[in-house]
């Protein structure tokens, strides 16, 4: 205990001295604080607001993409932002005890979380969606064929009047689903009859660009009408067999144990192309129905980082024909190295070898170090176990990037603890690359450098370390290790 008591706080103070101030945003982001957030807030029919620290390093990433969806949405969505150093009072009073906190708020009250992307595209695209009503009211045919002919799915409510129980049902689920889905409903059955709906119903409209020989476009809902049962009646069919999975709902889909083929995919401006690939995946998928494996699609170019630095698959390999990879929900990734056949028989036989266990883990590592006996240990993805996980350890960890100058600073100090606590056999000092190596599940890393302290006892809930928070988290350390 005595030397985590020395480790964290010497920790702190290298990294209070290695973060600048933020640099002040641009003015399409309104700043809010404890005086007037109340006042200012309700002047905005729609809001989206950054709770941050100036030292945080996920908070400097966002800034400048935060920064262009402003400047995208002004004049349809304010973006603000609130500094919790100094407006403590407000951040406290929304509950706000991580940075950044993203919130949506309509009219000045707290709304609903954000939880979508947080790239300027992702944030302009999920919060256009706020705008307008919960639920759009249809009155005709044309008004239905309209909101349904779209590039994302649809959810319609058909009911018998204005003063229907289940409509009132319908728009609350409307009002807590409507950042990720799209509702419409109308009060005329009539305009149901084309679907066979001749009494209250609620219908789930595929896309019309992902429709396929090998599933229903439309989705009818039979159970009773509750928010609890409509959510889950979206969440399980509102994907379909093969989802086109982009940047937007890449988080959604990845909760699950999840297939993708990647290739040419444009559904802007070329969808018979974009499902050639898709309709033979989907052949596959449809015999693989059950096995506990989501399906689905993607465009190459949307995700060249992500097949590169996450799976070693060159961006010009394979020409047309798709990569295929697996990531599971526990982070374990497998790569398809045998080609694309138009008939599907390579992906089968990549899927029969996964479900037999037969398949090889793809890890991205750096080669295991000759000689590691410095004080700051050197850990690469094929040692993380043996090293982090050992359990008669304690052991700080600091994920870094090569090129973070950030990190460059932090260095010598980092080095000075280890030398400081290499006589205690009890606790390791160690650093990873956490650019060319994999990064394991449970360790949240999205700025560098991110430090974990993974105590004895406690290899599979390590604490994240936070300058803000350093007496909370001693205190943490020293309770773990009495406990």
């Amino acid at each position: 205990m005595a030397a985590a008591a020395r480790l964290l706080p010497a920790v702190t103070l290298a990294l209070l001295s290695c973060f600048p101030a933020a640099v002040s945003s641009r003015r399409d982001v309104l700043e809010l604080g404890d005086a007037d957030f109340d006042y200012l807030a309700t002047e905005h029919e729609t809001m989206l607001v950054k709770f941050y620290a100036p030292w945080c390093g996920h908070c400097k990433k966002l800034a400048p993409e935060f920064e262009k969806a402003a400047t995208r949405l002004k004049g349809t969505v304010r973006l603000a932002k609130v500094d919790c150093t100094v407006h403590s009072e407000t951040c406290g009073r929304f509950g706000v005890s991580g940075y950044p906190t993203l919130k949506i708020f309509r009219n000045g009250r707290d709304s609903a979380p954000y939880d979508g992307p947080r790239t300027a595209d992702g944030i302009y695209h999920y919060m256009k969606k706020q705008t307008g009503p919960d639920s759009v009211h249809l009155k005709t045919e044309e008004d239905l064929q309209s909101f349904i002919n779209h590039y994302d799915a649809s959810i319609v409510g058909v009911f018998s009047g204005a003063d229907s129980s289940r409509l009132s049902e319908f728009l609350k689920a409307a009002g807590l689903l409507r950042e990720q889905f799209r509702f419409a409903h109308t009060t005329d059955v009539r305009l149901g009859s084309e679907y066979g709906v001749h009494s209250e119903s609620v219908m789930l409209f595929r896309p019309p660009r992902l429709a396929n020989k090998f599933e229903d476009s439309v989705v009818f809902f039979r159970d009773y009408l509750t928010i609890g049962s409509l959510r889950r009646f979206i969440r399980d069919h509102i994907y379909g067999l093969c989802p086109h999975m982009t940047l937007e709902n890449r988080d959604r889909l990845s909760i699950r144990d999840l297939l993708t083929a990647y290739y040419d995919l444009d559904y802007r401006h070329n969808t018979r192309g974009s499902n050639y690939w898709r309709n033979r995946v989907m052949k596959v998928a449809s015999k693989y129905i059950g096995r506990g494996l989501t399906f689905s699609v993607a465009n190459k170019k949307d995700f060249l980082s992500e097949l590169e630095d996450d799976f070693g698959l060159g961006t010009s390999d394979g020409g047309e024909l798709p990569f295929v990879t697996i990531r599971t929900k526990l982070g374990h990734k497998y790569t398809m190295r045998e080609e694309f056949t138009r008939d599907g028989q390579s992906l089968e036989r990549f899927l029969d070898d996964y479900f037999a266990g037969r398949l090889k883990r793809y890890v991205k590592s750096e080669p295991i170090p000759e000689r590691n006996s410095a004080a700051v240990q050197v850990v690469v993805a094929e040692t993380f176990d043996n090293v982090v996980n050992d359990p008669d350890k304690d052991v700080l960890i600091q994920f870094y990037s090569p090129s973070c100058p950030h990190c460059k600073k932090l260095d010598p100090v980092y080095r000075e603890l280890a030398d400081t606590l290499y006589s205690d056999p009890d606790i390791i000092i160690a650093r990873m690359n956490a650019v060319d190596n994999d990064v394991p599940l449970g360790y949240d890393v999205q700025g560098y450098p991110t430090i974990y302290f993974a105590p004895v006892g406690k290899k599979d809930e390590p604490l994240r370390y936070e300058v803000t928070r350093s007496v909370r988290a001693l205190k943490g350390v020293e309770s773990s290790k009495t406990s």
